[in-house]
């Protein structure tokens, strides 16, 4: 936009911005600042919570990478994906987790529309609200998809629209990911994740790698786990990165579709809503410390928090096997509502709404 009203305070979005080479937009107002990536999946790549200059949102040690400047060193379907993997927040269809082949199609490690350049067009730009959508299709599949979002003024909750489209003459099946990796602080010892009270934990069926701790196969009442030692686990809490693990688990059963997590020294949190009637797991992406060889080495101390609609993440054609995987008929569109931001405030929580209100314990 080259006519576009300058502001210096309240709310503002600009798509006029390049990032290592990558089309950027910013989003912002006076509490909060987001950063998404629109040549690269529309990836919420920062999510700043300006009163105290933190971003919630974890990064890989390599960083954000141009598709069109590196040429990956090999074809792997798995490796592709994760040489540009820069963190943040990814919307993955139609193959949420590990390679496969559906339909014919080859589909790589949480494929594709987030390696993809998106359309974006400023929808609204007003001291009070902003408002913009993306646009996407799917590379190997029939499959379109939107995603508008929306910042008002004076609050830390950005909303999120998104509508996926199929725009074939077939069924087809899917898994659709929210793929969000979250950070210190708020990734912390001193952390607490908080999920409805009556949910149920899935652990992987295999050991992720060799360091990875939970007993595989293990499905229990939320908030305990049980660790291969026969020891229980307390999911509320984070470990620390000498734990030196890496995990995958599943939430299932939940009541309402949300999640909160929050460091308890400064009381800064995040919150995400979501509808579960669509994404009835919550993955549990648990690094913390792990993760040798490629391509973390050791290096990394995250979780991800992750909404999904099917269950595990060894990918789209095992969730067909297991019947959790996402299915649209033939021009059937799906509308879903998200929201999430950034919040503060000690005590218990009990409830979150699906604006993101949080309800503490009196």
């Amino acid at each position: 936009m080259n006519y576009q009203e300058e502001r210096s305070s309240d709310c503002r979005i600009s798509d006029a911005w390049t990032y290592k080479g990558l089309k950027t937009v910013i989003i912002e107002n006076n509490l909060i600042q987001i950063i998404v990536l629109a040549d690269k999946g529309a990836d919420i790549f920062s999510f700043i919570d300006k009163e105290t200059d933190t971003d919630v949102l974890w990064k890989t040690p390599w960083g954000v990478r141009d598709p069109k400047t590196t040429v990956p060193p090999t074809g792997d379907p798995a490796s592709v994906w994760l040489d540009f993997y820069e963190g943040g927040w990814q919307t993955v269809l139609p193959n949420g987790g590990y390679p496969g082949n559906v339909n014919g199609a080859d589909l790589g490690l949480h494929s594709d529309i987030n390696n993809i350049p998106w359309d974006c067009s400023i929808l609204v730009d007003s001291p009070e609200k902003v408002s913009i959508i993306f646009s996407a299709k799917s590379v190997r599949y029939p499959l379109n998809i939107e995603r508008k979002l929306t910042l008002n003024n004076h609050s830390k909750i950005l909303e999120i629209e998104q509508t996926i489209h199929n725009d074939g003459e077939e069924n087809i099946d899917m898994v659709w990911l929210e793929h969000i990796a979250l950070g210190e602080p708020i990734i912390s010892e001193n952390s607490t994740l908080y999920l409805p009270e009556n949910s149920t934990i899935l652990t992987h069926p295999d050991d992720v790698e060799a360091s990875s701790k939970l007993n595989p196969d293990f499905k229990g009442p939320w908030p305990y786990a049980e660790l291969k030692n026969g020891k229980k686990i307390d999911f509320r809490k984070i470990p620390p990165k000498n734990d030196r693990s890496l995990d995958m688990a599943y939430i299932s059963e939940m009541e309402k579709g949300w999640y909160a997590i929050r460091n308890d020294n400064n009381n800064l949190g995040w919150v995400v809503s979501y509808p579960k009637e669509i994404f009835k797991y919550l993955w549990y992406w648990r690094n913390f410390g792990g993760g040798y060889g490629y391509p973390f080495y050791g290096r990394s101390y995250n979780a991800g928090l992750e909404p999904c609609t099917s269950f595990n993440n060894q990918g789209l054609e095992e969730s067909i096997k297991n019947g959790t995987s996402l299915k649209l008929k033939p021009k059937e569109k799906i509308n879903v509502k998200i929201n999430a931001g950034i919040f503060s405030g000690s005590g218990k929580i009990i409830d979150v709404d699906e604006n993101c209100n949080i309800e503490f314990e009196e």
